[in-house]
């Protein structure tokens, strides 16, 4: 559904996107990840056909950026982070207003804004003024106007920027709903959890190059280099580190107040014998269990030696 290949652009000296090379399917929800400036917005406004890229090709359901502008226009929606309103409309005036730009008209117009009005849970907002809303609905409202034409493909930037919890949570939920309807998404974030549990896929993006593309259990095992143990005794927990040391499956140890983090040799996969080593030398365990890899120590881990 979207294929970009060596997609650059540059300003002046400044090469904001650097030779990305992508393809997505029908259904994948990509996670592009990276901090503010890395690249994520220029790629997708040239996938969304709102830049010219310097080099390189891209394509959307078949289509050449180049030469199908209209064609892809009518086939994404895109959903910038900051976006205007109209104050003086109502959720549903604005939703029928921007409805009939996209040349949705007669009776279908009406029922399609409120379905997409259902969609994003707002429904209760039909008749409310768009200046009434806060951040999140607002947000959501958005959401709802990229929708009304159906577009196979989103571009979501930065959705869930400047928003509470709860709006957040809502937002996530929404991804949800979308990739079962095997929309094809984009959506990008500077803020890693957010799309921990939303995403099929991510991509990690720095200083304009697309460092890892894959599915999140595949990034998650390239960054787990060594197993990391975090292990809690009821007592005299710097000689129960020392003694982890002269085992041979752990690379090396250090203290954490008093938990005990034991790094394996990498490759180490059975350590069984470890809680052993430290039942028969008297020690009682309290904790004792494998590091959790997150979206974030991955990106930490993957992009080590590369932010400088």
């Amino acid at each position: 559904m979207i294929e970009t290949i060596k997609l650059t652009k540059k300003y002046g000296d400044l090469i904001a996107v650097n030779e990305i090379s992508l393809k997505l399917v029908e259904g994948d929800v990509f996670g592009f990840i990276g901090p503010n400036g890395s690249g994520k917005t220029t790629t997708m406004r040239m996938i969304a056909t709102l830049l010219n890229p310097d080099y390189g090709e891209a394509y959307v359901c078949g289509q050449s950026i180049y030469t199908h502008t209209e064609e892809i226009r009518r086939l994404v929606g895109f959903m910038p982070d900051f976006f205007g309103v109209y104050d003086d409309m109502t959720v549903l005036e604005y939703l029928e207003f921007f409805a009939a730009t996209y040349r949705i008209n007669g009776p279908s117009r009406r029922k399609i804004c409120e379905e997409k009005l259902e969609l994003v849970d707002m429904s209760f907002k039909r008749d409310a003024m768009v200046s009434q809303l806060s951040r999140g609905q607002t947000q959501r409202i958005g959401l709802a106007r990229v929708m009304l034409h159906d577009p196979q493909v989103l571009l979501l930037d930065e959705p869930a920027s400047g928003l509470d919890p709860r709006a957040r949570i809502e937002i996530r939920n929404l991804l949800r709903r979308l990739g079962a309807m095997n929309k094809t998404v984009i959506v990008s974030s500077h803020i890693l959890p957010e799309l921990a549990d939303v995403c099929t896929r991510v991509g990690m993006i720095e200083k304009g190059e697309l460092i890892i593309d894959g599915y999140v259990g595949e990034v998650m095992k390239k960054a787990r280099q060594a197993i990391v143990l975090h292990i809690r005794v009821t007592e005299n927990a710097e000689k129960a580190a020392q003694l982890l040391e002269q085992c041979d499956e752990v690379g090396h140890v250090s203290m954490q107040g008093d938990m005990i983090l034991a790094k394996l040799h990498p490759g180490t996969m059975d350590y069984s014998n470890l809680p052993m080593a430290l039942f028969e030398a008297g020690y009682r365990l309290t904790l004792f269990r494998e590091e959790e890899v997150n979206l974030e120590t991955a990106f930490m881990e993957l992009t080590k030696g590369k932010q400088q």
